[in-house]
């Protein structure tokens, strides 16, 4: 298990709260939640922020991060952030992010667990064309985990769509594996 001393989660749903709070439990000095709108519209079950709040988690409110920082090697350094204010309503209801113009800064940490939505991240699938996708949009995997590009593999939401923690974390695991043969025969 990878520990992190100041440990940024990006996302605003439980499996935000929970890798945030796991992330505090493992030895965290900090641990941060980054999330794009307001406290009062995060999809978190209210108890879990609650919960997160009386563990001393630190909540970067109307905040996206654009840059994820590494050094020369290769290990994260931090994230480029900035500012947003909300603007009219989207399709969900929810008053939309808009940047505030000149408020880029950086976070500094050494660990970022990305935590965000259910669905396949359509910049992801769009940006890589030969990644092959299913009818519903999620990548396609082997059983190694493998996707059509050899030596990338996939697991979590982004292939199961809508699971557990759980399961993804199983994915992880396995995909560590693979990827661990893989390299030794490539």
């Amino acid at each position: 298990i990878i520990r992190g001393k100041r440990v940024c989660v990006v996302g605003g749903g439980n499996v935000a709260m929970d890798a945030v709070r796991t992330s505090k439990r493992l030895g965290a000095e900090e641990s941060i939640i980054i999330y794009r709108r307001a406290l009062e519209q995060m999809p978190a079950r209210v108890e879990e922020v609650h919960h997160a709040q009386q563990e001393g988690i630190r909540f970067e409110m109307l905040t996206n991060p654009t840059a994820i920082l590494g050094d020369d090697k290769g290990w994260v350094r931090g994230m480029t952030c900035l500012r947003m204010e909300l603007g009219a309503p989207d399709d969900s209801g929810r008053r939309r992010p808009v940047p505030v113009e000149g408020s880029k800064f950086d976070i500094l940490c050494d660990l970022v667990v990305v935590a965000v939505g259910v669905n396949a991240n359509p910049l992801l699938t769009q940006a890589t064309p030969a990644l092959k996708l299913n009818k519903w949009g999620y990548i396609e995997v082997d059983d190694t985990l493998m996707t059509s590009i050899p030596g990338v593999f996939a697991g979590g939401d982004i292939v199961r769509g809508a699971a557990t923690v759980i399961l993804a974390m199983g994915d992880g695991k396995t995909a560590a594996q693979n990827i661990d043969r893989y390299l030794k025969t490539h």
